[in-house]
């Protein structure tokens, strides 16, 4: 599927021209009588143009997706490599995928093409044999990847002419997010678009020369399919090596220049509220009115743009801009609540949808975006007080306590949007697992009244809710109580009927990041809702990082995991190493169970995780971190993330870390480094801060300096909780929070001093509201700790 990406580098003549030789010169190769051929499809999905109906009314569920209006869903067959009806028959071809562990590698095991995984035996057999290596990334759970190793992967004679004259690498990109990186800001800078599958052609040094994303297999219009490419690259790699690498070259080298960021001598943080003021009117200028976003279709979740908004309305709350950030982001969430790209049967978010309303979603889902948005949705109940979005909230949790929860804490990465209609099928189709025919509904649920006056429900449909309760009960004549009923056991059913389905493929490699952003989400509604069930299955993620995701031996945090054929957890024969974003997603999670439960041992870890993050990769040059070891030879560009997007940048969560762990542990040095970091980032701050609107929060948090909120009392005291309980009921994005037991020998107070000098109160658990450790007076009683929280 194809997505288009933001990167930002600063163009001088030279990087423009260098850049535009390479495109023409890769152009010359892939065109067929037209200027670029590279297949630049915006994300896999439904065909343009469905027309949708007006009224179709499932109690207050609306059926969608009338495919009689157009000529109907396209659907594509996921390649059956390693999991189709007929995988009981003998493969015709095994390769060295077949040993790995990802799901995404494993798929493309049974190909002709002689796979390599990312590695030194195959960089020396390009060098030994001096062939071009032909990379491609994917992911397991992609659309198009799947279109493409259907159509071009399976292919016999494809397969004989890659295998022949390249040596052929397979990357999964969830696996290896540190070569997906740097090959994708190639293709970025030289075809002008991105996404997966990713295609690139490299020398044996690993330089790339040509890269582009989706082929088809053979020549299409005026549009060069992958045979075609294939011979043409061929061909010039015979008869003109030369132009090829040094074109690739220029390009990198360029790109080197153009990717670092770093802060220059004398460089000052930029103003906390400028920055804020001009994020929000760069997103209130791209926010779509009527169904809430960022932009017409398709349509993403974008939760690090959400939690801004509450940001900034959280410090502008007598400001119109404020409530004008605050209307955008509770409208936003309750149209993607009510719409298709939230599963009403089966619980959690699709991962976005392909038109402006949210209405018909491309049907995979992401952990990652799981973990973001139950805290999107928690934190709009905080600021809103709306149970709309605390039942979202827990909705998403239970999706994922049920189906992506391995037995051992540890989160699954991904279901798959493609599935098989039935147990006959033979190919797999989009959306499958999801979609509903008017009979079905008719048929499962005949005492429910369907308003389908114009026969809008032929073909499939996706359940969106298109009124209130009230507005339907009134409609119907029936109380809402009795219309809640009847809609828990119409989901109920349908739940039911969708278990008997062939499910979607379950991508059941387990990454330390994805893991911690959903261990921030299962803290940050356990904490807020009071739910313990919530904070224990929260612990129990965090157990599952230390089991099997810390290397206790190295001192390092491991990238993936992965379940066993008989359900235990494997590692890899030679373990990924963690890259930055595992590092801070787990420490932003660790935190966050800390604040949660004031269980110490949580911080402490977190700590240990810094510290190991500080040495690994941060650039005591030009500060700020490097996303993966800069001293690995075989990445060729060190580079440093500079958007926030599907996932928050690495930096901006890292900035936000320390600031909270200085407040945490009393370390200097923390409250100077976020400082140099967001320095290094200062001119993308200052120029386009939409980019990065995660990390804006974080310059935010560094002007209006954080609170420290203590709460005295014995740990299982009611008073004590209650006060927590008033502390976890508001939303304050610039606060951390401790228990101080009295404990004097703890870590809390060996740490932090001034802790001793803070007691209780006539015998009743106390808060201190500080800043700085310079506290105002001590409250005792929740409703005066939140008017003094809120002033």
């Amino acid at each position: 599927m194809m997505l288009r990406l933001g990167f930002a580098w600063s163009t001088s003549s030279a990087t423009t021209k260098h850049i535009a030789q390479a495109r023409l010169f890769t152009g010359s190769l892939l065109r067929k009588n037209s200027p670029r051929t590279l297949y630049n499809n915006r994300c896999s999905g439904l065909p343009k143009g469905l027309q949708f109906g007006q009224k179709s009314v499932l109690a207050s569920t609306k059926l969608f997706w009338d495919s009689s209006r157009s000529s109907g869903v396209i659907f594509f067959s996921m390649a059956s490599g390693s999991d189709g009806p007929d995988r009981s028959k003998t493969p015709k071809h095994t390769n060295r995928l077949s040993k790995e562990k990802s799901s995404y590698l494993l798929q493309h095991a049974h190909n002709p093409v002689d796979w390599y995984p990312w590695g030194q035996e195959a960089f020396d057999k390009a060098k030994s044999e001096d062939k071009p290596i032909f990379l491609s990334v994917g992911y397991s759970t992609c659309h198009w990847c799947h279109v493409m190793e259907r159509e071009s992967f399976e292919d016999e004679e494809i397969g004989k002419i890659l295998s022949k004259n390249f040596v052929c690498i397979k990357v999964d990109r969830e696996e290896r997010p540190d070569v997906d990186k740097v090959y994708m800001t190639f293709v970025q800078a030289t075809s002008g678009g991105g996404g997966w599958p990713m295609s690139v052609w490299l020398t044996p040094e690993l330089k790339p020369f040509i890269g582009g994303t989706y082929f088809p297999p053979r020549d299409s219009g005026r549009r060069s399919g992958l045979k075609t490419v294939l011979l043409r690259i061929i061909e010039q790699w015979q008869s003109n090596r030369e132009t090829l690498e040094s074109s690739g070259e220029r390009v990198l080298e360029t790109l080197r220049k153009g990717t670092e960021i770093s802060a220059s001598p004398g460089e000052t943080l930029p103003s906390g509220p400028d920055v804020a003021n001009r994020c929000y009117q760069q997103l209130a200028h791209s926010y779509e009115e009527e169904y809430g976003g960022f932009r017409e279709a398709p349509k993403f979740p974008s939760p690090v743009n959400l939690m801004f908004l509450m940001s900034f309305w959280a410090v502008n709350r007598a400001s119109s801009e404020g409530a004008e950030a605050l209307r955008m982001v509770l409208h936003t969430l309750r149209m993607m609540a009510l719409g298709g790209i939230h599963d009403h049967v089966a619980q959690g978010f699709h991962r976005y949808s392909t038109d402006s309303s949210w209405h018909v979603p491309h049907f995979e889902k992401m952990l990652y975006d799981q973990g973001q948005l139950s805290v999107a949705y928690i934190t709009a109940y905080q600021v809103s007080g709306e149970r709309l979005f605390a039942d979202v909230a827990r909705d998403v949790l239970l999706y994922v306590s049920r189906d992506l929860s391995d037995m051992s804490g540890g989160f699954y990465s991904a279901e798959d949007a493609d599935s098989f209609p039935t147990v006959e099928s033979i190919e797999k189709r989009e959306g499958a697992f999801c979609v509903w025919t008017a009979g079905e509904i008719r048929e499962l649920l005949p005492d429910i009244v369907i308003y389908d006056p114009h026969g809008e429900l032929q073909g499939q449909n996706v359940l969106i809710v298109r009124y209130s309760v009230e507005l339907t009960a009134a409609h119907f004549g029936i109380s809402v109580d009795r219309l809640s009923e009847l809609l828990s056991d119409a989901r109920a059913k349908l739940a039911e009927v969708r278990r008997a389905r062939p499910p979607p493929h379950l991508d059941t490699k387990m990454l330390a990041s994805w893991n911690g952003l959903m261990l921030s989400g299962f803290a940050r509604v356990g904490a807020v809702l009071g739910d313990k069930a919530l904070l224990e299955r929260a612990e129990r993620a965090a157990c599952f990082l230390q089991e099997h995701l810390w290397d206790e031996e190295g001192q390092r945090i491991l990238h993936s995991c992965y379940r066993g054929d008989n359900m235990e957890v494997e590692q890899a024969a030679s373990p990924i190493a963690g890259f930055l974003d595992d590092y801070t997603f787990v420490v932003c999670g660790l935190l966050d169970l800390f604040e949660a439960t004031q269980r110490v041992h949580w911080l402490q870890w977190a700590e240990e995780l810094q510290l190991r993050q500080d040495q690994l990769f941060w650039d005591s040059q030009g500060s700020g971190y490097f996303c993966s070891d800069p001293s690995d030879p075989t990445l060729l560009l060190a580079l440093k993330q500079d958007q926030d997007g599907a996932e928050p940048s690495a930096n901006s969560v890292s900035a936000m870390n320390l600031l909270r762990l200085s407040h945490l542990t009393g370390r200097q040095d923390w409250i100077q480094r976020p400082q140099q970091l967001l320095t290094a980032f200062s001119d993308r701050l200052i120029k386009v801060p939409v980019a990065l609107p995660d990390m804006v929060r974080s310059v935010m948090a560094q002007h209006y300096t954080l609170k420290q909120i203590v709460i005295c009392g014995q740990p299982d005291a009611e008073d004590t909780a209650s006060l927590i309980s008033c502390v976890n009921s508001l939303f304050l994005p610039h606060k951390v929070l401790m228990l101080a037991d009295g404990n004097t020998e703890g870590f809390l107070y060996q740490r932090l001093p001034i802790l001793s000098t803070l007691v209780s109160q006539d015998g009743k658990a106390t808060a201190y509201v500080c800043e700085n450790f310079a506290c105002a007076l001590p409250v005792t009683c929740p409703q005066e700790l939140r008017r003094l929280l809120l002033e």
